[in-house]
């Protein structure tokens, strides 16, 4: 490895788990900093972590799969940082592979899991419309936006801390932003394992934020994108209105005034939002290279 290593993994009851991972990620990688970030665990997390000689950042409470990944970012001293999940999903052996693509010239290697990784059906339908929504708005193919195992250069991922929410959707979010900075993403395939232990993810709760997450992928990589079919409809469906009381009543009734101008707002509050997101990041840039 030519540059200092982190390996983190935000963990939540995880035990099981981690007395098997730890000890395999220590004897593959001695020298490399591994952190577990300990988000309110009742479990005895934390022995393992010392028995196993590995640093133990603990949330005295829960705050989220994201508020422990932006902790363990912090917290790491390596100049790449390497996230994977702390319930055996995810196989040491497959960090070499990333890593080797980040050194050939890139921001962020993702391990993108193949279909038979997938939890269940309704987990494989969601990210699988994920990825094509994702992919539709930059333009480029993104085989699994969802993924919690990824390489990174660390002074890159901390540009975009402050717009990582505290829950399970982070993955999502960095993701995006790297794409809307300009910065080189691949996907590496990998085949994720069955888990240890009770997922934390809820498929009723965490699902009813699909909608939300859509909405929040394209504003963060182009408004425009995603309001403009909206304007549109609103458009089309208040010509079409008019057409109908036009000729059925011969009146422009208040319903079709009402259509029209929200295609207008609608469109007009997209563009607002294009030239935020653009400010957004070139301020940022601004301020990180100053």
């Amino acid at each position: 490895m030519s540059e200092s290593l982190s390996i983190i993994l935000p963990a939540k009851n995880e035990a099981a788990s981690l007395t098997q991972l730890l000890p395999e990620i220590r004897r593959r990688y001695p020298a490399a900093e591994i952190i577990v970030i300990d988000d309110g665990s009742t479990d005895n997390t934390a022995e393992i972590c010392a028995q196993n000689d590995v640093k133990c950042v603990r949330h005295a409470h829960s705050l989220g799969n994201g508020a422990a990944i932006k902790h363990g970012a912090r917290f790491a001293s390596g100049k790449v940082l390497v996230f994977m999940d702390a319930d055996g999903q995810h196989d040491p052996a497959d960090i070499d592979r990333l890593l080797e693509r980040l050194y050939s010239g890139f921001d962020m290697v993702v391990g993108a899991r193949d279909s038979a990784s997938q939890a269940s059906l309704a987990r494989r339908i969601a990210n699988g419309l994920y990825n094509r929504m994702a992919s539709w708005i930059v333009q480029r193919p993104i085989r699994d936006l969802t993924s919690g195992f990824r390489v990174v250069r660390a002074k890159k991922f901390r540009r975009f801390l402050y717009l990582l929410p505290n829950g399970f959707s982070y993955p999502t979010t960095i993701t995006m932003s790297f794409f809307r900075a300009g910065y080189l993403v691949d996907y590496i395939p990998i085949t994720a394992n069955r888990r240890i232990g009770k997922s934390h993810i809820h498929v009723l709760s965490d699902g009813a934020r699909f909608l939300l997450i859509i909405f929040k992928v394209g504003t963060l990589y182009s408004p425009l994108k995603i309001f403009v079919p909206i304007s549109v409809f609103f458009f089309l469906t208040s010509v079409g209105y008019y057409s109908y009381t036009y000729f059925t009543a011969a009146r422009f009734t208040n319903m079709g005034v009402l259509l029209f101008i929200m295609s207008v707002l609608v469109f007009l509050i997209g563009l607002i939002s294009e030239q935020i997101t653009t400010l957004m990041y070139q301020n940022q840039h601004v301020d990180n290279e100053g």
